[in-house]
């Protein structure tokens, strides 16, 4: 029997890059997943990925969408019966204006993808976990931008920043009850669309969406049972 062995574990954003890492991750391991997305064909290759080497279920929900997310998040309760690890991957960046010039829909759009999602996820897990007598593990995905602003980032890096510090604070509201909540913050990722975009980039200095995996799964793990609150940078050689 191997530690995680029908753990639990949904994964939001599970359609992407990150995602589909983070899955396969957790499928070699055992695990009953929980994938969560708006892209329900995309959420299906996760599953032929995972084919064979896990139980994988998709449950198709809007991440910025509360009563979307809590009726996902009930079918999962449904289905599995209990969430032990809940991995926020969910996310997104795009450019921004000059601040001043920076309109509200820019605002809302990364901050709801960011940091709106996980708080969505977090309100119906957390009470879930709270009813497990194992607890749980959280682990959210921030960015190197949460601590450091860049021009012409600004929505992305105070969503990101919102993220880290709605960690911290979930954080401290549950480590007596055996929930630990931490994040992540990755350098830039290698995938084909930051390749795409940046195409003179040496990508080799990129962090690979599946060594941010195993970080996630790190912090899942009965190893990081002391590690709660953290901000762990996954910056690779960038």
């Amino acid at each position: 029997m191997g530690e995680f062995d029908n753990t639990v574990v949904v994964i939001t954003g599970a359609a992407g890059n990150l995602g589909r890492a983070v899955a396969q991750a957790f499928a070699v391991r055992g695990t009953h997943l929980a994938l969560l997305d708006l892209n329900a064909e995309g959420i299906e290759k996760t599953i032929e990925d995972c084919q064979g080497q896990a139980s994988a279920q998709g449950f198709a929900c809007n991440l910025v969408d509360r009563l979307s997310v809590e009726g996902a998040i009930e079918e999962v309760l449904q289905r599995f019966g209990r969430v032990d690890v809940l991995a926020n991957i969910a996310g997104g960046f795009t450019m921004g204006p000059l601040i001043q010039d920076t309109e509200d829909r820019d605002w809302d759009f990364m901050m709801n993808l960011n940091a709106r999602s996980v708080l969505n996820t977090c309100r119906p897990v957390i009470p879930a976990m709270l009813e497990n007598e194992g607890g749980g593990r959280i682990i959210n995905v921030s960015a190197r931008a949460a601590i450091q602003g860049k021009g012409r980032m600004g929505p992305y890096c105070a969503s990101k920043a919102a993220v880290l510090t709605l960690t911290e604070s979930m954080a401290a509201e549950n480590r007596m009850d055996n929930i630990n909540v931490n994040c992540i913050l990755p350098g830039t990722i290698d995938t084909p669309q930051n390749r795409q975009a940046m195409p003179e980039a040496e990508f080799n200095h990129w962090v690979p969406p599946a060594a941010l995996a195993d970080v996630v799964v790190f912090l899942a793990s009965d190893a990081a049972r002391c590690v709660t609150g953290a901000a762990i940078p996954v910056y690779g050689q960038s």
